[in-house]
């Protein structure tokens, strides 16, 4: 195993990184490069794909150079994506028909409401464990195949997208299988990334046919869908392509089931919550699919070769990490480094509240009108008090979703471990601890999501033997345990209550 690795792509709203691992799952190479954010109007987010594919291969290549990394030494290739963001492309040309729709992108909205009018909702839930929600994929579908505009390159004027989909000349997927059909030829998908696109039946294991005809979404367009571990191989990189060798991808894992992997939260009960752009916390649920009471998803965790499939609860929280972005947008913070000495200036907010629902609110709220609100500001307020008013707004929506996650689940949660960003803020992991009244652990790889997909796809071609070995390698880099007082924690909780009531159902069409 000496001088061998195992390489993940790490495809993120932001940005696409690549890191190679070695065999005790330490990182041994490591580039990063962002894309371009689109908004064609409010509430509308694209990517474009193409930029993603050459940034993918661009920060692969950077990465093995800088590390002095032959891609021969490579064993397998892992992926791990931003889930539900959609890419529609010709099947001939391989190029995409529109820009990808990002999963924060709120032009569906309508049609969902539609669906909530049919009373729809159930139906929907009971197939997928999701909430009928345009976050998800299979609308953004719909919108792609009734409004991107024809491709120029089409043989006849009346071929309109949705006939040359029904004749299997157009392919769709998550941005995974965009990557794999890059990388491979192949058009293959995940178990997990099928189970974000409201068009998989994840009791059955297989795409729906009701679902596909209520979004007409044609099967022809559709990826295969494999395990997230697989030891038959997605395929195989292209000697002759910009990697110069025939290396296997194997492993793929939405972003969020690829830190649950990479935390190694193999066992019913395991819980991790991951703080990026939004913040996603998942619990394991094994092999049974718990339906949720209380607006959490019920979702594919993963999928070992020859296995049955692990269910997890989640809990989607659309804006976390981006509502510090948003802090330096408006230049209250320079830079993301300083909001944990701003917030530790201040002893409190002085009761002042941030609801960040900058794209509606998910868990378990599950409202796409409400707006970003801050409430409880006097003439003193300064900037220290809404820097810590937007930590705490992290914390908050991280308990609303603990919280839901007891109550279905019924496991009550001792101890969660946090990757992400975010978690760098040691203020931050604090403030979680004394609001959760929990131990939160930090890891000494926070590279979780990456670190999950390597795994995937070195498990499938053996380059780590079982699971247990993977165990082995998680370290704890910090612990924390409350300070706060049960008491005052409950009472600032149960005032972000009254905030987020604020927040609901505030954009209305003009």
């Amino acid at each position: 195993m000496t001088n061998t690795y195992v390489g993940s792509i790490d495809q993120g709203t932001t940005g696409t990184r690549f890191i190679a691992f070695d065999h005790s799952g330490q990182i041994v190479a490591n580039a990063y490069e962002r894309h371009e954010q689109i908004y064609p109007e409010p509430g509308w987010v694209e990517h474009d794909p193409v930029e993603i594919w050459e940034n993918t291969q661009a920060v692969v290549e950077r990465g093995l150079r800088e590390a002095d990394i032959d891609a021969e030494q490579l064993e397998a290739l892992g992926i791990t994506n931003q889930r539900e963001t959609t890419v529609v492309w010709d099947a001939d040309s391989g190029r995409p028909v529109h820009n990808a729709l990002v999963w924060q992108d709120r032009r569906t909205t309508d049609r969902v409401e539609e669906l909530e009018s049919a009373e729809k909702v159930e139906w929907i839930r009971e197939k997928t464990g999701l909430e009928a929600d345009a976050y998800f994929s299979a609308t953004k579908t719909e919108w792609l195949l009734d409004n991107a505009e024809p491709l120029k390159m089409q043989r006849s004027r009346d071929d309109d997208l949705r006939s040359r989909a029904e004749a299997g000349e157009l392919m769709v997927g998550t941005i995974d299988a965009w990557l794999i059909y890059n990388l491979t030829g192949e058009h293959v998908t995940d178990v997990t990334n099928a189970s974000r696109t409201m068009l998989y039946n994840i009791h059955e294991l297989s795409w729906d046919d009701d679902l596909l005809a209520e979004f007409d979404v044609p099967a022809a367009m559709l990826p295969e869908v494999r395990p997230s571990s697989d030891e038959t191989l997605y395929g195989h990189t292209d000697p002759d392509g910009f990697l110069g060798a025939e290396v296997p991808v194997a492993g793929a894992l939405g972003d969020q089931q690829a830190a649950l992997f990479g935390q190694t939260c193999f066992d019913e009960g395991d819980a991790k919550n991951t703080y990026g752009t939004g913040s996603f916390y998942l619990m394991n649920t094994g092999t049974e699919a718990v339906d949720s009471d209380h607006g959490l998803l019920t979702t594919v965790g993963f999928q070992l070769s020859g296995e049955p499939v692990q269910y997890a609860l989640e809990g989607s929280i659309f804006i976390t990490g981006a509502a510090i972005e948003w802090l330096e947008d408006v230049d209250l913070i320079n830079n993301a480094a300083q909001t944990a000495e701003l917030a530790r200036s201040v002893d409190s907010t002085d009761g002042v509240y941030m609801v960040p629902a900058f794209t509606g609110l998910g868990a378990p709220h599950w409202d796409g009108r409400a707006r970003g609100t801050i409430v409880g500001m006097t003439r003193g307020t300064r900037k220290e008090h809404i820097v810590r008013a937007t930590l705490e707004s992290i914390a908050f929506q991280t308990r609303d979703v603990a919280e839901a996650m007891e109550a279905d689940s019924g496991i009550e949660t001792t101890s969660l471990r946090v990757d992400g960003g975010a978690v760098k803020n040691s203020f931050l992991c604090q403030l979680q601890s004394d609001v959760l009244q929990i131990e939160i652990a930090r890891p000494q790889v926070d590279e979780t999501t990456a670190l999950g997909a390597a795994y995937a796809a070195g498990l499938a071609v053996g380059y780590w033997g079982s699971v247990d070995e993977l165990r082995d390698n998680w370290q704890i880099d910090r612990e924390f345990s409350p300070e706060m007082a049960r008491a005052t924690a409950d009472r600032r909780y149960g005032r972000w209550g009254d905030a987020v009531e604020r927040s609901l159902d505030w954009a209305r069409e003009e």
